[in-house]
């Protein structure tokens, strides 16, 4: 398995021995059709785990977007927990056998009930370095691996303009999840840029001590501002956003890409035809590159075989989704 790094021009990946061209193109595998997140099956059902793998490698994907739960990886502040890392090792060598490139985002409390009361009760810099900790962790692991496209710092991190309350460390509360994360609860004078960017030194300083070559970047808001994405941008490889476009507004969507376009591959890290037809979203992936380099969507362990037998309105609308993915894969053309 060919390991992928930047382009020489910095606005793409390529193949690191054939030189190749690779757009990454595939799933967020943030959980299964049932709302169960991979931690919670891939003990007991391994097999699933496998055969969604082998199914997203069939819709034409060659990258995997999985979600690592902060609560299923660390025991304590300084203390991994070794069950967990062995089944990230066992994911590895799937991804390895199956030819797919993991994006490993890290940090997750999607949870809420799941979050240890000793991290949400840490102040800002304990619980940084409990971050970087789980981190440190994860690159020793994952370091010798061609199967790792990129390590994305943490989902959707924000800096509050105003003090939050004790512990009130999470919000974006989608379904039973919640998938935006404070950097701070108390800004303390400093501006958003100002927290972001120290944040993001810390943690990419604790993944180079272990691994120096595989790409780091974090999966950013689209209302991130552009003083957000330049601070953080200098110790990302690349940048990613999620942006689900809207019916009828598709210009409103591919001009906020011009914030997040600074000089680096640029990868839309989550799409769907959430608010818009696919149709529509298939419109916005053609027009968006550039300086867009890359597309990830989501895939929930039903096969389009599987969706046609469901007159559900989420089963129609993620089987529309999955048609566009096979109509429009753009490694096709390489």
């Amino acid at each position: 398995m060919d390991w992928i790094t930047i382009s020489e021009e910095g606005h793409g990946f390529v193949f690191t021995m054939s030189g190749k061209k690779f757009i990454p193109w595939g799933f967020n595998y943030d959980h299964d059709h049932r709302m169960r997140l991979i931690e919670e099956y891939w003990d007991a059902e391994w097999a699933t785990v496998v055969e969604d793998f082998r199914e997203m490698k069939e819709l034409g994907a060659n990258v995997v977007r999985i979600h690592l739960q902060f609560s299923r990886f660390m025991e304590a502040p300084n203390k991994p927990n070794e069950q967990a890392l062995k089944q990230l090792a066992r994911l590895l060598k799937l991804a390895e056998e199956t030819g797919l490139y993991l994006d490993l985002t890290g940090l997750a409390c999607y949870r809420k009930a799941d979050t240890p009361r000793w991290y949400d009760e840490m102040r800002e810099a304990d619980r940084w370095r409990a971050q970087a900790t789980f981190w440190q962790a994860i690159a020793a692991r994952c370091k010798d691996s061609p199967a790792i496209l990129c390590y994305d710092l943490m989902n959707e991190p924000f800096v509050p303009g105003k003090p939050r309350d004790p512990g009130d460390w999470l919000t974006g509360k989608l379904s039973d999840f919640y998938f935006v994360q404070a950097l701070t609860l108390d800004p303390k004078g400093r501006t958003p840029p100002q927290v972001a960017e120290k944040w993001a030194g810390q943690l990419t300083a604790s993944i180079r001590k272990h691994d120096r070559r595989h790409s780091i970047t974090i999966g950013l808001l689209p209302i991130s501002g552009p003083a957000f994405v330049k601070a953080v941008a200098p110790h990302l490889d690349f940048i990613c956003v999620h942006e689900y476009p809207k019916g009828g507004k598709l210009e409103e969507s591919l001009e906020r890409l011009k914030v997040f376009s600074v000089g680096k591959p640029l990868v839309i890290e989550e799409m769907f035809p959430l608010s818009c037809t696919a149709q529509e979203l298939g419109q916005f992936i053609k027009r968006s590159s550039p300086p867009a380099s890359g597309w990830i969507g989501f895939y929930w362990g039903q096969t389009p075989e599987q969706l046609q037998q469901s007159n559900g309105i989420a089963e129609a609308m993620t089987l529309a989704w999955l048609k566009l993915f096979l109509e429009a894969n753009p490694n096709r053309a390489l």
